[in-house]
């Protein structure tokens, strides 16, 4: 019996991972009703009870929601609510938006930054940026943060983050595409160099603009990247 359990759950596991994947790439969209517990259950091959076990997962994670009587919804983009779903995927309207957040604070901290870092923040940036794993999630993650850190902003700094744990899922898809595309990893390499020297220098105003043309050339190339999926 305990087989049979194990079994069931992990069905059910999978049947919310498809769905999930189905919203991330867009062929359910926010606000649209999904299909009943029957067509789910004919699509995926799959028992009823896998179907609701499903839904139930994926509405406690706030990707969809269930109104009584009429059906279940997909949820409209939430940053609070992904937050705590990283592997939720924002479309390219909120990817557009979620930049346009980092584009007034982050140049905002590059020009703090520039101001106000400390050799021990220098040397963090200058650490990140010659290390060849760059081209990973976490180190472009660590780089902006100590940008952040460097500003001494403590709410800024939580607000940074909350931006980039809403965007990692997007942007370690994002990392992988950078490695079929050598000439836009170089690019944002310089880049970081560039606002790394600029802050380095004290120079805000130069730290402003080589963070604003940073973010605009990695949404591009995001936005592209995520249409490539589909």
């Amino acid at each position: 019996m305990n087989v049979k359990k194990i079994s069931t759950r992990k069905i059910s596991e999978i049947a919310a991972e498809h769905i999930e994947e189905m919203i991330s790439k867009g062929s359910f969209k926010p606000g649209e009703k999904l299909p009943s517990v029957r067509e789910l259950c004919e699509l995926f091959g799959v028992g009823r009870s896998a179907v609701r076990d499903a839904l139930t997962s994926l509405q406690a994670k706030g990707i969809v929601q269930v109104k009584q009587g009429e059906g279940t919804y997909i949820s409209r983009f939430d940053p609070s609510k992904l937050f705590n779903s990283p592997h939720m995927h924002p479309g390219i309207k909120d990817i557009q938006e979620l930049f346009q957040a980092r584009k007034m604070v982050e140049t905002g901290l590059a020009e703090m930054a520039a101001e106000n870092r400390s050799e021990e923040d220098l040397a963090k940036m200058n650490r990140l940026i010659s290390d060849a794993a760059i081209h990973g999630w976490e180190e472009d993650y660590q780089f902006h943060m100590a940008i952040a850190h460097a500003a001494g902003n403590d709410i800024l700094i939580q607000f940074v983050q909350f931006i980039s744990e809403t965007l990692k899922k997007s942007m370690i898809d994002f990392h992988h595409y950078l490695q079929t595309r050598e000439d836009i990893a170089k690019k944002i390499e310089e880049q970081h160099l560039e606002i790394y020297l600029s802050i380095k220098n004290k120079q805000p105003k130069l730290a402003h603009k080589t963070m604003i043309e940073h973010l605009d050339l990695v949404k591009k190339h995001l936005q592209m990247s995520i249409l490539q999926e589909k």
